[in-house]
């Protein structure tokens, strides 16, 4: 059967998307791959770099309900290319840094950028794909996300040990320009589209749409605090079990490359069978145990491996989510809602961790938060569900 014209355009546009949408998780892995060199020459502590992984996220607790407003009066191409140039900016101030309060502006100004690329990025796709296939492209692109890393934390780790750390910053600066370029030239809506909102209806979400919001970013929320806390101080585990800093960087790099492939299967299994919750508790149970398991560094690739394969395999599934809480005509201010509370979360999460690691010298002492959060992320789901029924 030959699709038509408007399948071919939604593949493509979901293409395009993934494929900028990585620059942001290279960005963000930059402060995680290049920690040693980074605190030995700024001197920084394990809870400064845990600090800097967090501001990255720490703009959307005051910035995602505006931006998901301003959604309203700016179109989301011109919207993702102004987040992806912030994103290059803030980078090039993180490598010409010398201490730890300019690297922390320019994370800041890259989280301001993370921001705006993460609202409307998501909103391009909810756009083009709502009710039609929603969950297989959700896990598409969500797991341009994990790519972005994956590069990142090999990529970043060579280039700080070749060139010196600056030269992570500087690279990923410059993929975010191209990224920005790239949107301009090539995106374009959907050709039906939902009717602009007035002004009151495009704020006046209803009770049930709060709840339902709410909850939806609960679990996204807990889901990726638990992820970062893996990317931060995982390979640690393993380095303080004998391996070397790239070889322990490769070996956990592995759930990110493996699960860009899994995310969209995990999201086609969902759409044809129906059964995403079933899905979902089996996946974050096989997350919980892979990080159980890390400090046993003779299983390190085969737990890195199931981890991404399977654990983090729904992110699709819950981003989904977002396409049962709001309608079309609230959606740009329903993803702001959504991000705030997911920043919430995610911006403390890697200084808590890096604390933890600061107070008792045990690198596997964070991972034991990241298995706390994937169990926070099924109570959620289980509260959304009911209040999806309830409601």
């Amino acid at each position: 059967m030959t699709p038509a014209p408007g399948d071919n355009t939604r593949w493509a546009m979901l293409g395009l998307v993934f494929a900028v949408r990585a620059g942001l998780g290279f960005q963000f892995q930059t402060v995680a791959s290049v920690g040693d060199p980074l605190a030995a020459d700024l001197g920084l502590s394990y809870a400064e770099l845990g600090t800097l992984i967090g501001v990255f996220f720490l703009p959307g607790l005051v910035l995602a309900l505006p931006v998901g407003y301003a959604g309203r009066y700016v179109s989301d191409k011109q919207l993702v290319a102004l987040g992806l140039g912030s994103l290059a900016l803030g980078a090039c101030l993180c490598a010409m840094a010398t201490g730890f309060g300019a690297m922390t502006f320019g994370r800041v100004l890259c989280g301001v950028g993370f921001v705006v690329c993460t609202i409307f990025m998501t909103k391009m796709i909810v756009d083009w794909f709502a009710g039609k296939e929603i969950a297989t492209a959700m896990g598409i692109l969500v797991m341009s996300w994990p790519f972005g890393i994956a590069m990142g934390q090999v990529g970043h780790t060579w280039l700080a040990g070749t060139l010196g750390w600056q030269w992570a910053f500087a690279v990923a600066a410059l993929y975010s320009l191209a990224g920005a370029v790239l949107m301009l030239a090539a995106y374009r809506p959907p050709a039906v589209q939902v009717a602009p909102a007035t002004a009151a209806t495009a704020t006046a979400m209803t009770r049930r749409e709060w709840q339902l919001v709410i909850l939806a970013a609960l679990v996204w929320g807990c889901f990726n605090a638990a992820f970062i806390v893996y990317l931060s101080f995982a390979s640690r585990v393993l380095v303080a079990g004998g391996y070397g800093t790239l070889e322990a960087a490769a070996v956990i790099s592995l759930a990110s490359w493996v699960m860009i492939a899994s995310g969209a299967a995990c999201g086609q299994l969902a759409d044809r069978t129906g059964k995403s919750d079933a899905i979902l508790y089996t996946c974050l149970a096989v997350a919980m145990l892979s990080l159980a398991l890390l400090p046993q560094t003779s299983l390190a690739i085969p737990v890195a491996l199931a981890f991404g394969l399977v654990g983090m395999a729904p992110a699709g599934l819950i981003m989904a989510l977002t396409s049962q809480a709001v309608a079309p005509e609230r959606r740009a201010f329903g993803m702001g809602v959504f991000f705030s509370i997911f920043f919430l979360f995610t911006a403390p999460t890697p200084t808590i961790a890096g604390w933890l690691y600061d107070l008792s010298g045990d690198p596997f002492r964070p991972i034991l938060l990241g298995i706390v959060m994937f169990g926070l992320t099924m109570v959620a789901n289980v509260g959304f569900r009911m209040a999806q029924r309830r409601t």
